[in-house]
């Protein structure tokens, strides 16, 4: 939570609050290196957690610094700066960076649980399969992401849809390719004792993916916006993916 308080007095000194979302995946990668340092379970599988979650986040932060450059403070966080008036400040601590700061703490659970176990002193099954969950959901949400920057990097797609390649089977690859990576990280959690109470984890993530945050709140906009987007959602899954209905 310091870390949140501190990330805080850095956006009132510079009216933008947005970078909360940018520090949204250093912070499980900063997160993960600290309980790397002061644990001492079984250390393969701490380095295995600790380097799939500095991938993760910093590859996320850096995508999402890179998108909003020179864009100024997100429509979300203008809206709610008009609505709390001089009370924004006060109302951004609780409602952005403090409810950040707890759902970080929550989801980051199966990292921190699966380098506090000493046992199994081996790497079962288990961390495999989660490791490879994990890779299959970084796919999903890198190459979603490089697919949409390119595609509205072209002029000529500005108020389109895009709809090909892996958006053409889910509205929103790279919500999907998060909540899997996340289950990933929950089977290497499971791997150890204790790790089943660690799947409020992913059941989190994947609900403010799917219902809060992500698809629903994401849609709102795209759907006013974007004519086209009615006719995407009528054939096309908006979580995960299916072939497109004709």
């Amino acid at each position: 939570m310091s870390m949140m308080l501190v990330l805080w007095l850095v956006s009132l000194a510079i009216k933008n609050a947005s970078i909360v979302d940018i520090f949204w995946g250093a912070g499980f990668a900063v997160i993960a290196l600290v309980t790397f340092t002061l644990t001492d379970g079984y250390a393969p599988r701490k380095m295995l957690v600790t380097g799939l979650a500095l991938i993760w986040g910093l590859r996320l932060a850096t995508h999402i610094g890179w998108r909003n450059h020179g864009k100024g403070e997100d429509f979300r966080y203008q809206a709610m700066r008009k609505r709390s008036g001089d009370r924004f400040a006060l109302v951004s601590l609780y409602t952005v960076f403090g409810l950040q700061g707890v759902l970080m703490w929550v989801i980051s659970l199966p990292l921190q649980f699966a380098q506090l176990a000493r046992e199994p002193a081996r790497l079962i099954w288990l961390d495999y399969l989660g490791a490879a969950l994990w890779l299959i959901g970084l796919s999903f949400e890198a190459i979603g992401d490089w697919q949409l920057a390119k595609f509205n990097a072209d002029p000529a797609n500005k108020g389109k849809v895009m709809d090909r390649r892996l958006w053409a089977y889910t509205r929103h690859p790279n919500y999907f390719g998060d909540a899997l990576l996340w289950w990933g990280f929950f089977l290497i959690a499971l791997a150890t004792p204790r790790g089943l109470w660690t799947v409020i984890s992913p059941v989190l993530m994947t609900t403010l993916l799917m219902k809060v945050s992500g698809v629903a709140l994401l849609e709102k906009t795209l759907v006013k916006t974007r004519p086209e987007y009615q006719g995407y959602i009528r054939r096309t899954s908006a979580f995960f993916p299916l072939p497109p209905k004709r």
